[in-house]
């Protein structure tokens, strides 16, 4: 089993700046300001947007950012804007007419969104039949 006293050195430039920007301590005041304790304490419940976790689990890391919730989330919008167009025009006999996609940052292209593919394609697609 590794000793924090190592886990922290092994990790310390990670450990340092969660430490000091989710908490406010650096890591020279363990054993004054800081106890060891409580530096166990955090380091065992690392928050995952943390530069330790970034070190750790990068891909684990990916997910906790808030520009992923934010991709998430407008492309969740994207596809209920469509599904609501589509409800829209089904009793009218219309064809639905395709909403403006949620805005995103500049840089970062929005999805683009082909033709519909036929059900059976589909089924085809999913089920192998």
């Amino acid at each position: 089993m590794i000793s924090l006293a190592s886990y922290v050195k092994e990790h310390s430039e990670a450990i340092e700046y969660d430490l000091l920007t989710k908490t406010g301590h650096e890591l020279s005041e363990v054993g004054r300001g800081l106890s060891w304790s409580a530096l166990d304490s955090f380091v065992k419940n690392t928050p995952p947007d943390g530069a330790l976790m970034r070190e750790l689990r990068p891909e684990l890391y990916q997910w906790s950012t808030p520009a992923k919730t934010n991709a998430l989330l407008a492309d969740i919008y994207d596809m209920l804007a469509v599904i609501n167009a589509n409800l829209c025009a089904k009793g009218s006999g219309k064809r639905a007419k395709r909403p403006k996609p949620c805005p995103r940052p500049k840089g970062n292209t929005a999805r683009k969104v082909g033709t519909a593919m036929p059900i059976s394609d589909l089924h085809k697609k999913i089920f192998g039949r």
